[in-house]
């Protein structure tokens, strides 16, 4: 029979990434496909998700391929993504328009409404998190307004990775912490919670069954197995969302360990044994039954820089990319040079408005400070620095609600540069352990698979695939001065507040 081989899909912001592992702690392959998230107005966050399911059968076709290299078969395959991102299906199960992404911050309106209409303290009692733009409702009540055409062919809801597995098994599931991030779940009861369901107008037949991750759904489609040249007994596990999915892997298992993940959005995780809710944070399960994760989630931090190098810079990123060159690698130099602080400039990364800690749809970006012997290097500074404090801005709020943040792990694509790990390593003023080869969210699903069909016996194995980690050290004396500017950070945004809310009611009437 040869080595059991596991498959982990995650459907990212940017791509949808698959790594192959075998059962001995060896992380064997990766493949990725790229994607762009859609940002047609102000505010908005869209994905297409026929072309996360054609990125996805790419990326799985070409891990088949490897299996006789490696010397075994795929026998399980699980999806992790982004959560709650909101696909809509129709009766046939095909998607009716856009996916509306967990960053989106379009429906500050129907928040309102909501806020008028609901008991915000049973609300948060019940779920764990507050009434804000990551929540389902909202964004329901929007389409319902804007596009009733597509919610009268409405049949059914679902995440980005629930769809994924949908179309790998013909089956509709829910993953919990899709349920749960939703904000209709509640937390206690594990069950939907009608009066909620009620003010988003829909009911329970709108969602598909929950799951908890490693449960089977099923086996792959017999003609998709066939196409992708996979055996017709591959079993298809429940995923993750992907933060889970990336803070487990990363290590997060013990009070105190804390994961900075540079993603399309930044996310912060912090593991606790016992259910703590804030309305600045979102609750999530932890992979390990009985936890939870606290998880802050920042709407900008890869796609702001990503933003920043594009807008600026989109003929010298083509002719980089022509060399086989990196600009971002470049950018990074010239930024190197800048002083910490970016020579006075600041900059708040609330670029499609902000989740947590601040919970502002309205919320905008903003470069303060400017002055004409500025540079584009200074500005993409301030854009790294920006999230930096974004990140220490979650470590702040973790520590006013009791918790004790002490040992520190960063992963993801972001990461990669090392102007920008320094950055906020700086930015916290405490050793960082850098995952150099950290498949992220893939590898736990890929995980997940294999306790699925019983190929680990513990959730604690994961720690045989993280091998090689930097430690980053910080530098105190910018430690020192980061919190001055830090300051100015949190200022910043709440002398805008009011400015941000009139300026969003004159350019959207």
């Amino acid at each position: 029979m040869g080595e059991t081989l596991l498959i982990g899909i995650d459907i990212g912001t940017t791509s949808v990434k698959g790594t192959l592992i075998d059962t001995h702690g060896r992380i064997l392959a990766e493949a990725s496909q790229e994607h762009d998230l859609l940002s047609p107005q102000v505010g908005w966050a869209e994905e297409k998700p026929e072309i996360w399911w054609a990125n996805t059968k790419a990326v799985l076709a070409e891990l088949a391929g490897l299996q006789e290299q490696f010397g075994g078969r795929v026998k399980a395959i699980s999806a992790s993504g982004m959560v709650p991102a909101l696909v809509i299906l129709d009766e046939a199960g095909n998607p009716l328009r856009n996916s509306i992404q967990q960053n989106d911050a379009r429906t500050f309106e129907e928040i309102a409404e909501l806020k008028a209409e609901l008991d915000e303290e049973e609300f948060f009692r019940l779920t764990g998190g507050s009434i804000n733009q990551q929540n389902i409702p909202p964004r329901l009540l929007w389409l319902y307004k804007h596009e009733p055409e597509v919610m009268a062919k409405a049949r059914l809801l679902m995440g980005s990775y629930d769809y994924i597995t949908y179309k790998l098994t013909g089956k509709y599931s829910l993953e919990r912490n899709w349920a749960l991030e939703s904000g209709m779940y509640d937390v206690h009861q594990e069950q939907w919670i009608p009066w909620v369901l009620a003010a988003a107008k829909i009911t329970e037949e709108w969602l598909p069954p929950v799951y908890a991750p490693g449960e089977v759904l099923g086996n792959l489609l017999p003609e998709l197995a066939a196409e992708l040249g996979f055996d017709a007994d591959v079993v298809v596990a429940v995923g993750s969302g992907d933060h889970v999915a990336s803070a487990f892997s990363a290590g997060v298992k013990d009070e105190g360990d804390v994961l900075i993940k540079f993603g399309g959005a930044g996310d912060i995780l912090t593991g606790t044994k016992k259910l703590v809710t804030d309305k600045r944070i979102f609750l999530d399960y932890h992979l390990v039954p009985g936890q939870y994760l606290l998880n802050g989630c920042m709407a900008s931090s890869g796609s702001l820089v990503k933003w920043f190098a594009r807008t600026f810079f989109a003929e010298q990123i083509e002719a980089y990319d022509r060399e086989g060159k990196n600009f971002y690698a470049y950018l990074d130099e010239l930024a190197a040079k800048i002083p910490v602080g970016s020579d006075g400039i600041i900059t708040l990364p609330y670029f499609i408005g902000e989740k947590t800690p601040i919970m502002d749809a309205k919320a905008r970006g903003v470069f303060f400070g400017l002055s004409l012997h500025h540079r584009a290097e200074h500005l993409y500074r301030s854009v790294l620095e920006a999230v930096g404090y974004g990140f220490y801005h979650h470590i702040v709020v973790f520590r006013e609600m009791g918790l004790a943040p002490s040992r520190y792990y960063m992963s993801n694509g972001g990461s990669r540069s090392r102007l920008w790990r320094q950055i906020v390593t700086d930015t916290i003023g405490a050793p960082v352990e850098y995952i150099t080869k950290h498949p992220g969210s893939s590898l736990g699903a890929a995980f997940i698979a294999g306790m699925a069909i019983g190929a680990f016996k513990e959730w604690s194995e994961i720690e045989r695939y993280i091998t090689e980690r930097e430690l980053m050290e910080p530098n105190l004396a910018n430690h020192e001065r980061y919190q001055e500017f830090f300051e100015i950070y949190r200022n910043l945004y709440l002398s805008l507040r009011e400015d941000f809310h009139r300026l969003n009611e004159i350019s959207t009437r």
